[in-house]
């Protein structure tokens, strides 16, 4: 995979590419990542990326040119005829799992950070394939929202967590919330680890698993549970914990 950021901010980058399993999939080429300060790509000696909005306001908005510009550029250096060009915007559709895995799916990939008020409506219109938000709530500007879904995407690649099973069970891909985890000491200060996983059954094992996995998507995220069709055992334990 390709994946080409734009940004007023490139050194951002520098700390959350460069370490850990982002640092690890470049290694192993599973992606090639390019951050791009659109400044450059600026018409004007001031290369100023920004103006004020026609009909007054507050803020300044970013300019339609040096962004349809820096695209272009990177679309031919790359020969790609259809990257997505990913806009990160709290007006965006809202980022969840799934949508990390379709993207995981794409051989290129372009992250749009904004920065001021907001973006000329152009750049919406006749540009972007996608508009993303990570949540109900307003950043300084793009770059964190960027790093989010680069990370939640990188990790879905092939090859590049050490289990490949590692994703497949995640919070949000079951469509449930992950079950409990527990490691050594299997008794830390009276604090003991559930008999059922040092068993050895590993029958009894996943059973458990899949109870609590269900437990707690309901007593922590109910919601998930509306779009999910139950089995009958599940609905079983659902009626025991509405009884807890």
């Amino acid at each position: 995979m390709k994946i080409d950021v734009l940004t007023l901010f490139p050194e951002m980058f520098e700390g959350v590419l460069g370490h850990s399993i982002l640092k690890k999939a470049a290694e192993s080429n599973a992606v090639k990542y390019d951050v791009h300060n659109f400044r450059q790509f600026a018409d004007n000696k001031h290369q100023t990326v920004d103006d004020y909005p026609y009909g007054g306001g507050a803020g300044m908005v970013l300019k339609p040119q040096p962004i349809f510009d820096a695209v272009s550029h990177i679309q031919a250096e790359a020969k790609q005829s259809k990257p997505r060009i990913i806009l990160l915007c709290p007006q965006g559709q809202r980022y969840t799992q799934k949508k990390a895995e379709e993207l995981a799916t794409e051989d290129h990939l372009i992250f749009i950070c904004g920065h001021y008020e907001g973006y000329d409506e152009r750049i919406r219109e006749h540009l972007i394939t996608d508009e993303l938000s990570i949540g109900d709530f307003v950043l300084t500007g793009g770059e964190l929202g960027a790093m989010v879904v680069i990370d939640s995407v990188v990790r879905l690649l092939p090859n590049v967590l050490g289990n490949e099973e590692s994703h497949m069970k995640d919070s949000f891909s079951t469509g449930y919330l992950e079950h409990p985890h527990y490691t050594r000491p299997a008794d830390f200060r009276g604090m003991k680890v559930p008999d059922v996983l040092i068993s050895g059954n590993h029958r009894l094992i996943e059973e458990w698993r899949a109870r609590e996995s269900l437990r707690r998507t309901y007593k922590r995220r109910p919601d998930l549970l509306e779009s999910i069709v139950l089995s009958e055992q599940q609905r079983k334990w659902l009626d025991e914990f509405k009884n807890e």
